[in-house]
């Protein structure tokens, strides 16, 4: 069993270590059934690169379709660029003025266009001055290593009911729509049941139309198409605070990392094959992970079961990974990568018939504090962002 570190690290994201801020979570005396293996002696050696130091509360990493540069969101509101291994000083976009810098609040999401090489379009996703959801659209200036502020368009508002479970993360598709998450809009245990209302944007995944100059659309391939009890914008349903989701470079598959309440982490995949999440419903506040949410029993018709739960024996707040597809360490392809904010782990499982296979432990990926996010460059190498400011390279050794 891992040992939970203690943090001094201030930064309540994720739910207050799941909790949602209500109180402390009280743990499961049950650990998880089945603990990852570590790797199989003299196999593969992962181990850390250091990419940059000293940023604030480092929440994404990401970068435009093949573009070499990295592009590194901080919670406070800069996007910072590393360009040949050197952290620039000018940040690329600065909306620090604009954004609310709660515990879980802040500048929580970046994706480039797919045409970003031509028509230098990119979103942010940010909690607003008020605390409200805002994805807004910016153009780089003539300079590409600083983006236009004044080209700012707002696209899309979600009012927040409270401060926490915000969700943020945002990213293009492989049909080209932008696909963002939204926590269940905060409090404890979801007492509206927003996750169950699919009329309701919060507690789901959304998918809209950007291509325009200004606003949105909604696909008319979005489940409304079939449910007009649904929002036009709702791709799936039933989640309490995504912290970050990907696409399966290679298969489109869907994965999701859904922090939890009090007592259990999940982590969803829904194949491309089953429509990558859509119209699904992933249970929150019916089920937390595999269990019924208090209670004994539960109706679970129509829910799609996590492909991987633990208890807060093993840690309490779930940091979603994405899947390595890139050049350098080939025999990684098709291999998750997620982690725990309040524990030292770096763990990977393959998704293979429907179960979490080859389920494995790296004790040399933790990097001494809580994993805030991961990120993957144009190439498809994956990066771990930390707690004490740290941005790391996952290679082989």
């Amino acid at each position: 069993m891992p040992r939970i570190r203690s943090l001094l690290f201030t930064f309540a994201l994720l739910a207050a270590c799941s909790s949602g801020g209500d109180g402390d979570p009280t743990p499961d005396p049950d650990p998880d059934p089945d603990p990852p293996d570590p790797p199989p002696p003299g196999e593969l050696t992962l181990g850390l690169q250091e990419v940059a130091t000293g940023l604030a509360s480092p929440l994404l990493l990401t970068a435009p379709p093949g573009d070499a540069r990295l592009f590194i969101v901080e919670k406070g509101g800069r996007i910072r660029i590393v360009r040949n291994g050197t952290l620039l000083p000018t940040p690329f976009l600065d909306v620090s003025a604009l954004v609310s810098n709660g515990g879980e609040q802040g500048l929580l999401g970046l994706a480039f266009d797919p045409q970003y090489a031509s028509n230098g379009r990119f979103f942010i996703d940010y909690t607003d001055t008020d605390g409200n959801t805002v994805v807004a659209s910016y153009r780089v200036s003539s300079d590409p290593d600083v983006a236009d502020p004044a080209s700012a368009v707002v696209r899309l508002r979600v009012d927040q009911p409270y401060s926490n479970h915000n969700g943020g993360h945002l990213l293009f598709g492989p049909d080209g729509f932008l696909y963002i998450g939204l926590g269940d809009g905060g409090s404890a245990g979801d007492p509206q049941q927003r996750g169950q209302d699919p009329r309701d944007l919060l507690g789901s995944m959304l998918r809209i139309d950007v291509s325009g100059a200004t606003g949105y659309t909604s696909p008319p391939s979005n489940p409304r198409a079939e449910n007009a009890a649904w929002a036009p914008e709702v791709w799936n349903i039933g989640l309490r605070n995504p912290w970050r989701f990907t696409f399966d470079r290679a298969t489109g598959d869907l994965y999701i990392g859904d922090v939890g309440q009090g007592d259990r982490e999940e982590i969803d995949v829904s194949p491309a094959a089953s429509g990558a999440g859509r119209a699904q419903n992933f249970g929150w506040a019916i089920t937390e992970g595999t269990a019924c949410y208090g209670a004994s029993s539960c109706d679970r018709t129509g829910l799609v079961e996590p492909v991987l739960d633990y208890t807060h024996a093993d840690g309490c707040s779930v940091t979603g990974g994405i899947v390595y597809r890139g050049p350098a360490i080939p025999q990684l392809a098709g291999t998750y990568f997620y982690s725990d904010y309040c524990s030292d782990w770096v763990r990977s499982f393959r998704y293979a018939g429907g179960q979490a296979t080859e389920r494995t432990e790296w004790p040399a990926l933790s990097p001494g504090s809580g994993v805030l996010s991961f990120g993957e460059d144009a190439a498809g190498e994956l990066y771990i962002l930390s707690a004490n400011g740290g941005v790391f390279r996952i290679v082989a050794e």
